[in-house]
C-alpha cells in the first residue's frame, strides 16, 4: 500500500484553536522532517450568500481569495516565520467534508486541527468539525484542545 508523501498539515481558519493547532504542527514538522503545509477551507455560506447576491463568479473567488489570504497570513504571522515556505491549500465547502477528502486523497498526511472546546450538547446538536473529521479519517490526526 503507497503511504503517499508523508507531510503535516494543519487545519486553519484564524481561530485561537487553530493557531494553537498550527504551533503543534510546526512542531512536529520540525520534529519529523515532515513538510508543513497550511489548510484553509472557505465555507461555502460566505461565498454562497455572494452567489444569490447576484455577484459575479470573479467576486466570488476573489472573496475566497480574501478569507485565504487572511486565515494563511494570521497563521504565518502567529508561527514567526516558522511557516513562510509552507504549501497553502484553499479549499471551498463544507469544512469537515473537504478535509476529510482531502486526507482521502493524500495518503501520508498527518493533520493537525483545533477544537472549539463546545459542551458535549452543543456538539452533538450542531456537530464537530473535529469530531466528523477524526470519526472518519483515513490517517494520524491531532486535536489540539482549548
Amino acid at each position: 500500500m503507497d503511504k503517499g508523501s508523508q507531510s503535516i498539515v494543519v487545519a486553519c481558519d484564524g481561530s485561537a484553536q487553530s493557531l494553537s493547532a498550527a504551533k503543534t504542527a510546526a512542531d512536529l514538522a520540525d520534529a519529523t522532517g515532515h513538510p508543513l503545509k497550511l489548510l484553509a477551507v472557505s465555507p461555502y455560506s460566505q461565498t454562497e450568500t455572494l452567489v444569490i447576491a447576484g455577484y459575479e463568479q470573479t467576486k466570488v473567488d476573489a472573496a475566497k481569495e480574501q478569507y485565504g489570504r487572511k486565515v494563511f497570513d494570521a497563521t504565518k504571522e502567529a508561527l514567526g516565520g516558522r511557516a513562510d515556505s509552507a504549501e497553502e491549500i484553499l479549499l471551498s465547502g463544507d469544512p469537515a467534508h473537504e478535509i476529510i477528502e482531502y486526507i482521502h486523497s493524500n495518503p501520508g498526511t498527518h493533520l493537525v486541527l483545533g477544537r472549539r472546546g463546545y459542551s458535549a450538547v452543543r456538539s452533538l446538536t450542531l456537530g464537530s468539525v473535529s469530531e466528523k473529521i477524526v470519526r472518519h479519517a483515513t490517517g494520524p490526526v491531532t486535536v489540539v484542545g482549548p
